[in-house]
Protein backbone atom coordinates (compact mmCIF):
# COMPACT_ATOMS: atom_id res chain seq x y z
CA UNK A 1 0.00 0.00 0.00
CA UNK A 2 2.42 2.63 -1.26
CA UNK A 3 -0.07 5.49 -1.16
CA UNK A 4 -0.79 4.96 2.56
CA UNK A 5 2.91 4.62 3.41
CA UNK A 6 3.66 7.81 1.48
CA UNK A 7 0.94 9.67 3.40
CA UNK A 8 2.40 8.39 6.70
CA UNK A 9 5.88 9.56 5.73
CA UNK A 10 4.65 13.02 4.72
CA UNK A 11 2.67 13.33 7.98
CA UNK A 12 5.74 12.30 9.99
CA UNK A 13 7.89 14.98 8.30
CA UNK A 14 5.21 17.64 8.82
CA UNK A 15 4.98 16.82 12.57
CA UNK A 16 8.77 16.98 12.97
CA UNK A 17 9.01 20.30 11.11
CA UNK A 18 6.13 21.72 13.15
CA UNK A 19 7.75 20.57 16.41
CA UNK A 20 11.10 22.05 15.40
CA UNK A 21 9.48 25.36 14.42
CA UNK A 22 7.51 25.66 17.66
CA UNK A 23 10.58 24.80 19.78
CA UNK A 24 12.75 27.32 17.91
CA UNK A 25 10.11 30.04 18.32
CA UNK A 26 9.48 29.30 22.02
CA UNK A 27 12.94 28.41 23.38
CA UNK A 28 15.50 29.16 20.72
CA UNK A 29 17.68 27.04 18.39
CA UNK A 30 19.16 24.99 21.26
CA UNK A 31 15.80 23.31 21.93
CA UNK A 32 14.98 22.33 18.33
CA UNK A 33 15.83 18.69 19.04
CA UNK A 34 13.20 18.62 21.82
CA UNK A 35 10.55 19.83 19.36
CA UNK A 36 11.65 17.19 16.82
CA UNK A 37 11.33 14.42 19.44
CA UNK A 38 7.90 15.66 20.55
CA UNK A 39 6.75 15.90 16.92
CA UNK A 40 8.01 12.37 16.30
CA UNK A 41 6.09 11.04 19.33
CA UNK A 42 2.88 12.78 18.26
CA UNK A 43 3.21 11.44 14.72
CA UNK A 44 3.96 7.91 16.00
CA UNK A 45 0.88 8.01 18.25
CA UNK A 46 -1.51 9.01 15.46
CA UNK A 47 0.08 6.58 12.96
CA UNK A 48 -0.47 3.82 15.55
CA UNK A 49 -4.12 4.88 15.91
CA UNK A 50 -4.47 4.90 12.10
CA UNK A 51 -2.99 1.40 11.80
CA UNK A 52 -5.43 0.09 14.42
CA UNK A 53 -8.28 1.57 12.33
CA UNK A 54 -7.19 -0.02 9.04
CA UNK A 55 -10.50 -1.87 8.72
CA UNK A 56 -12.53 1.25 9.52
CA UNK A 57 -13.87 2.54 6.19
CA UNK A 58 -15.19 5.97 5.18
CA UNK A 59 -18.71 4.54 5.24
CA UNK A 60 -18.21 3.42 8.84
CA UNK A 61 -16.81 6.85 9.75
CA UNK A 62 -19.87 8.60 8.31
CA UNK A 63 -22.21 6.21 10.14
CA UNK A 64 -20.35 6.77 13.41
CA UNK A 65 -20.54 10.55 12.94
CA UNK A 66 -24.31 10.43 12.45
CA UNK A 67 -24.68 8.21 15.53
CA UNK A 68 -22.47 10.53 17.57
CA UNK A 69 -24.56 13.56 16.63
CA UNK A 70 -27.77 11.72 17.55
CA UNK A 71 -26.30 10.69 20.92
CA UNK A 72 -25.13 14.24 21.68
CA UNK A 73 -28.55 15.62 20.74
CA UNK A 74 -30.26 13.17 23.10
CA UNK A 75 -27.81 14.12 25.89
CA UNK A 76 -28.56 17.82 25.27
CA UNK A 77 -32.29 17.18 25.57
CA UNK A 78 -31.83 15.31 28.85
CA UNK A 79 -29.53 17.98 30.30
CA UNK A 80 -31.67 20.98 29.29
CA UNK A 81 -35.27 19.87 29.50
CA UNK A 82 -35.01 16.58 31.42
CA UNK A 83 -34.56 15.39 34.96
CA UNK A 84 -31.04 16.87 35.28
CA UNK A 85 -32.29 20.39 34.69
CA UNK A 86 -35.00 19.97 37.32
CA UNK A 87 -32.51 18.41 39.77
CA UNK A 88 -30.02 21.28 39.29
CA UNK A 89 -32.76 23.85 39.95
CA UNK A 90 -33.94 22.03 43.06
CA UNK A 91 -30.51 21.43 44.66
CA UNK A 92 -28.96 24.83 43.92
CA UNK A 93 -28.06 26.44 47.26
CA UNK A 94 -28.76 23.24 49.22
CA UNK A 95 -25.79 21.11 48.19
CA UNK A 96 -22.16 22.22 48.14
CA UNK A 97 -20.24 22.13 44.86
CA UNK A 98 -23.43 21.60 42.89
CA UNK A 99 -21.77 23.10 39.79
CA UNK A 100 -18.98 20.52 39.82
CA UNK A 101 -21.46 17.69 40.30
CA UNK A 102 -23.65 18.90 37.42
CA UNK A 103 -20.59 19.34 35.20
CA UNK A 104 -19.41 15.80 35.93
CA UNK A 105 -22.87 14.35 35.27
CA UNK A 106 -23.16 16.30 31.99
CA UNK A 107 -19.74 15.16 30.76
CA UNK A 108 -20.59 11.54 31.59
CA UNK A 109 -24.01 11.86 29.95
CA UNK A 110 -22.65 13.40 26.72
CA UNK A 111 -19.78 10.92 26.49
CA UNK A 112 -21.95 7.87 27.23
CA UNK A 113 -24.79 8.73 24.85
CA UNK A 114 -22.33 9.80 22.15
CA UNK A 115 -20.51 6.47 22.51
CA UNK A 116 -23.75 4.46 22.43
CA UNK A 117 -24.99 6.38 19.38
CA UNK A 118 -21.74 5.75 17.48
CA UNK A 119 -21.67 2.03 18.30
CA UNK A 120 -25.33 1.53 17.39
CA UNK A 121 -24.77 3.36 14.10
CA UNK A 122 -21.77 1.17 13.26
CA UNK A 123 -23.84 -1.95 13.92
CA UNK A 124 -26.73 -0.72 11.78
CA UNK A 125 -27.11 -1.31 8.06
CA UNK A 126 -27.35 1.40 5.41
CA UNK A 127 -31.12 0.98 5.11
CA UNK A 128 -31.63 1.77 8.82
CA UNK A 129 -30.69 5.40 8.23
CA UNK A 130 -33.73 5.86 6.02
CA UNK A 131 -35.75 5.85 9.25
CA UNK A 132 -34.22 9.18 10.21
CA UNK A 133 -35.99 10.92 7.32
CA UNK A 134 -39.19 8.96 6.54
CA UNK A 135 -39.97 8.19 2.87
CA UNK A 136 -36.55 9.51 1.79
CA UNK A 137 -33.76 7.22 0.68
CA UNK A 138 -30.35 8.50 -0.43
CA UNK A 139 -28.63 6.72 -3.29
CA UNK A 140 -25.77 7.32 -5.71
CA UNK A 141 -26.82 7.85 -9.29
CA UNK A 142 -23.50 6.59 -10.61
CA UNK A 143 -23.84 3.22 -8.87
CA UNK A 144 -26.67 1.03 -10.24
CA UNK A 145 -26.51 -1.40 -7.33
CA UNK A 146 -24.27 -2.96 -4.68
CA UNK A 147 -20.73 -3.60 -5.92
CA UNK A 148 -19.74 -6.99 -7.32
CA UNK A 149 -16.74 -8.70 -5.76
CA UNK A 150 -15.02 -11.11 -8.17
CA UNK A 151 -13.03 -14.13 -7.08
CA UNK A 152 -10.35 -15.94 -9.09
CA UNK A 153 -12.71 -18.72 -10.18
CA UNK A 154 -15.12 -16.41 -11.98
CA UNK A 155 -12.39 -14.19 -13.43
CA UNK A 156 -10.84 -17.20 -15.16
CA UNK A 157 -14.24 -18.42 -16.41
CA UNK A 158 -14.69 -17.74 -20.13
CA UNK A 159 -18.42 -17.00 -19.67
CA UNK A 160 -17.95 -14.12 -17.24
CA UNK A 161 -17.07 -11.37 -19.72
CA UNK A 162 -20.01 -12.24 -21.99
CA UNK A 163 -22.51 -12.11 -19.12
CA UNK A 164 -21.21 -8.76 -17.87
CA UNK A 165 -20.96 -7.32 -21.37
CA UNK A 166 -24.59 -8.33 -22.07
CA UNK A 167 -25.73 -6.06 -19.24
CA UNK A 168 -27.60 -8.66 -17.20
CA UNK A 169 -25.47 -7.92 -14.12
CA UNK A 170 -24.74 -4.34 -13.10
CA UNK A 171 -22.61 -2.74 -10.43
CA UNK A 172 -19.06 -1.57 -9.84
CA UNK A 173 -16.54 -4.41 -9.97
CA UNK A 174 -14.33 -4.90 -6.90
CA UNK A 175 -11.25 -7.12 -6.99
CA UNK A 176 -9.31 -7.68 -3.74
CA UNK A 177 -5.57 -7.31 -3.96
CA UNK A 178 -5.02 -10.90 -2.82
CA UNK A 179 -7.14 -12.17 -5.75
CA UNK A 180 -4.89 -10.30 -8.18
CA UNK A 181 -1.88 -11.86 -6.50
CA UNK A 182 -3.47 -15.29 -6.88
CA UNK A 183 -4.01 -14.68 -10.62
CA UNK A 184 -0.40 -13.56 -10.97
CA UNK A 185 0.80 -16.76 -9.27
CA UNK A 186 -1.42 -18.84 -11.57
CA UNK A 187 -0.07 -17.06 -14.68
CA UNK A 188 3.49 -17.99 -13.62
CA UNK A 189 2.63 -21.57 -12.64
CA UNK A 190 4.71 -24.42 -14.18
CA UNK A 191 1.45 -26.28 -14.89
CA UNK A 192 0.29 -25.44 -18.42
CA UNK A 193 -3.44 -25.66 -17.64
CA UNK A 194 -3.14 -23.53 -14.50
CA UNK A 195 -0.95 -21.01 -16.35
CA UNK A 196 -3.50 -20.79 -19.18
CA UNK A 197 -6.30 -20.06 -16.69
CA UNK A 198 -4.25 -17.34 -15.01
CA UNK A 199 -3.39 -15.67 -18.31
CA UNK A 200 -7.02 -15.86 -19.42
CA UNK A 201 -8.10 -14.20 -16.17
CA UNK A 202 -5.60 -11.36 -16.56
CA UNK A 203 -6.66 -10.84 -20.19
CA UNK A 204 -10.32 -10.70 -19.12
CA UNK A 205 -9.53 -8.04 -16.51
CA UNK A 206 -7.63 -6.05 -19.12
CA UNK A 207 -10.66 -6.16 -21.45
CA UNK A 208 -12.99 -5.06 -18.63
CA UNK A 209 -10.68 -2.22 -17.63
CA UNK A 210 -10.40 -0.94 -21.21
CA UNK A 211 -14.20 -0.87 -21.58
CA UNK A 212 -16.03 2.33 -20.64
CA UNK A 213 -19.02 0.31 -19.41
CA UNK A 214 -17.22 -1.09 -16.38
CA UNK A 215 -15.47 0.46 -13.42
CA UNK A 216 -12.93 -1.75 -11.65
CA UNK A 217 -11.78 -0.96 -8.10
CA UNK A 218 -8.80 -2.73 -6.52
CA UNK A 219 -9.49 -3.20 -2.81
CA UNK A 220 -6.31 -2.87 -0.77
CA UNK A 221 -7.62 -3.08 2.79
CA UNK A 222 -6.46 -6.17 4.62
CA UNK A 223 -9.39 -8.51 5.36
CA UNK A 224 -9.49 -10.54 8.54
CA UNK A 225 -6.47 -11.99 10.30
CA UNK A 226 -3.46 -13.56 8.70
CA UNK A 227 -4.71 -17.05 9.64
CA UNK A 228 -8.00 -16.71 7.73
CA UNK A 229 -8.53 -18.90 4.68
CA UNK A 230 -8.87 -17.45 1.20
CA UNK A 231 -12.66 -17.96 1.21
CA UNK A 232 -13.00 -16.38 4.66
CA UNK A 233 -11.13 -13.28 3.44
CA UNK A 234 -13.48 -13.03 0.45
CA UNK A 235 -16.58 -13.20 2.65
CA UNK A 236 -15.11 -10.71 5.14
CA UNK A 237 -14.45 -8.26 2.31
CA UNK A 238 -18.02 -8.70 1.00
CA UNK A 239 -19.45 -7.86 4.42
CA UNK A 240 -17.07 -4.93 4.81
CA UNK A 241 -18.10 -3.39 1.47
CA UNK A 242 -21.76 -4.60 1.49
CA UNK A 243 -20.90 -6.23 -1.82
CA UNK A 244 -22.29 -9.21 -3.72
CA UNK A 245 -19.97 -12.12 -4.46
CA UNK A 246 -19.72 -13.30 -8.08
CA UNK A 247 -18.23 -16.78 -8.31
CA UNK A 248 -18.46 -20.26 -9.84
CA UNK A 249 -17.21 -22.13 -6.75
CA UNK A 250 -20.05 -24.28 -5.37
CA UNK A 251 -18.49 -24.77 -1.91
CA UNK A 252 -17.81 -21.05 -1.54
CA UNK A 253 -21.38 -20.32 -2.65
CA UNK A 254 -22.85 -22.54 0.08
CA UNK A 255 -20.56 -21.18 2.81
CA UNK A 256 -21.20 -17.56 1.86
CA UNK A 257 -24.98 -17.99 1.80
CA UNK A 258 -24.87 -19.61 5.24
CA UNK A 259 -23.12 -16.47 6.52
CA UNK A 260 -25.64 -14.10 4.94
CA UNK A 261 -23.49 -12.96 2.00
CA UNK A 262 -25.33 -12.36 -1.28
CA UNK A 263 -23.86 -14.70 -3.92
CA UNK A 264 -24.33 -14.72 -7.70
CA UNK A 265 -23.17 -18.05 -9.12
CA UNK A 266 -22.81 -18.25 -12.91
CA UNK A 267 -23.52 -21.98 -12.77
CA UNK A 268 -26.93 -21.25 -11.22
CA UNK A 269 -27.63 -18.87 -14.09
CA UNK A 270 -26.58 -21.55 -16.58
CA UNK A 271 -28.95 -24.08 -15.00
CA UNK A 272 -31.81 -21.55 -14.99
CA UNK A 273 -31.34 -20.88 -18.72
CA UNK A 274 -31.52 -24.53 -19.70
CA UNK A 275 -34.85 -25.32 -21.41
CA UNK A 276 -37.21 -27.45 -19.36
CA UNK A 277 -38.45 -30.54 -21.19
CA UNK A 278 -42.03 -31.51 -20.28
CA UNK A 279 -43.71 -34.88 -20.70
CA UNK A 280 -45.76 -34.97 -23.89
CA UNK A 281 -43.67 -32.27 -25.60
CA UNK A 282 -42.72 -32.79 -29.23
CA UNK A 283 -39.06 -32.16 -30.13
CA UNK A 284 -37.16 -32.34 -33.41
CA UNK A 285 -33.97 -34.15 -32.51
CA UNK A 286 -30.86 -35.36 -34.41
CA UNK A 287 -30.04 -38.95 -33.41
CA UNK A 288 -26.27 -39.39 -33.30
CA UNK A 289 -25.45 -42.72 -31.64
CA UNK A 290 -26.82 -45.93 -30.18
CA UNK A 291 -28.08 -46.06 -26.63
CA UNK A 292 -27.36 -48.42 -23.75
CA UNK A 293 -30.04 -50.85 -24.87
CA UNK A 294 -30.05 -52.34 -28.36
CA UNK A 295 -33.24 -50.59 -29.48
CA UNK A 296 -32.32 -47.11 -28.18
CA UNK A 297 -30.86 -44.10 -29.97
CA UNK A 298 -29.43 -41.00 -28.35
CA UNK A 299 -29.69 -37.34 -29.34
CA UNK A 300 -28.63 -34.06 -27.76
CA UNK A 301 -30.39 -30.73 -27.35
CA UNK A 302 -28.45 -27.52 -28.18
CA UNK A 303 -27.66 -27.01 -24.48
CA UNK A 304 -26.11 -30.51 -24.25
CA UNK A 305 -29.03 -32.31 -22.59
CA UNK A 306 -29.20 -35.98 -23.62
CA UNK A 307 -32.44 -37.59 -24.77
CA UNK A 308 -32.80 -41.37 -25.09
CA UNK A 309 -35.27 -42.44 -27.79
CA UNK A 310 -36.80 -45.92 -27.62
CA UNK A 311 -37.08 -48.13 -30.71
CA UNK A 312 -35.08 -45.70 -32.84
CA UNK A 313 -31.77 -47.47 -33.37
CA UNK A 314 -32.47 -47.70 -37.10
CA UNK A 315 -32.91 -43.91 -37.27
CA UNK A 316 -29.35 -43.02 -36.21
CA UNK A 317 -27.71 -40.22 -38.26
CA UNK A 318 -31.15 -38.80 -39.12
CA UNK A 319 -33.29 -36.05 -37.60
CA UNK A 320 -36.62 -37.21 -36.21
CA UNK A 321 -39.62 -35.79 -34.38
CA UNK A 322 -39.85 -37.41 -30.93
CA UNK A 323 -42.33 -37.20 -28.05
CA UNK A 324 -41.11 -36.99 -24.45
CA UNK A 325 -42.62 -39.79 -22.36
CA UNK A 326 -40.73 -39.40 -19.02
CA UNK A 327 -37.94 -37.58 -17.20
CA UNK A 328 -35.67 -38.82 -14.42
CA UNK A 329 -33.70 -36.56 -12.05
CA UNK A 330 -30.20 -37.87 -11.27
CA UNK A 331 -27.09 -36.45 -9.62
CA UNK A 332 -25.59 -35.92 -13.09
CA UNK A 333 -28.66 -34.04 -14.32
CA UNK A 334 -32.02 -34.81 -15.90
CA UNK A 335 -32.41 -37.91 -18.08
CA UNK A 336 -35.11 -37.61 -20.74
CA UNK A 337 -36.77 -40.57 -22.42
CA UNK A 338 -38.77 -40.26 -25.63
CA UNK A 339 -40.38 -42.21 -28.43
CA UNK A 340 -40.62 -41.55 -32.13
CA UNK A 341 -43.50 -39.24 -32.93
CA UNK A 342 -46.33 -41.02 -34.71
CA UNK A 343 -48.66 -38.96 -36.78
CA UNK A 344 -52.33 -39.66 -36.18
CA UNK A 345 -54.21 -40.80 -39.25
Amino acid sequence: MRSVNTARLVYLLVCELAGAGIANFASGPDMIWVGIVIGLLVAAFFILVESLMKQFTLRGFSNATVGLLIGIFCAWLLSKVGVLSLLETTLTGKVEHIEAIVLGVNVTLYASLGFLGSVLALRSGGDDFSLLIPYVRFHRESTPGPPLLLDAHVITDSRMYGILNAGFIEGNLVIPRFVLEELHIMANSPSSSRRARGLRGLETLEKLQSSERFRINIHDTESGSGTDTHDARLMHTCRLLSARLLTTDENLTKAARLQGVTVLNINDLNQALKPKVAVGERIRLPLVRAGKDEHQAVGYLPDGSMIVVNNAVNKINTTQDVTVISTLETEAGTMVFAELFEREE
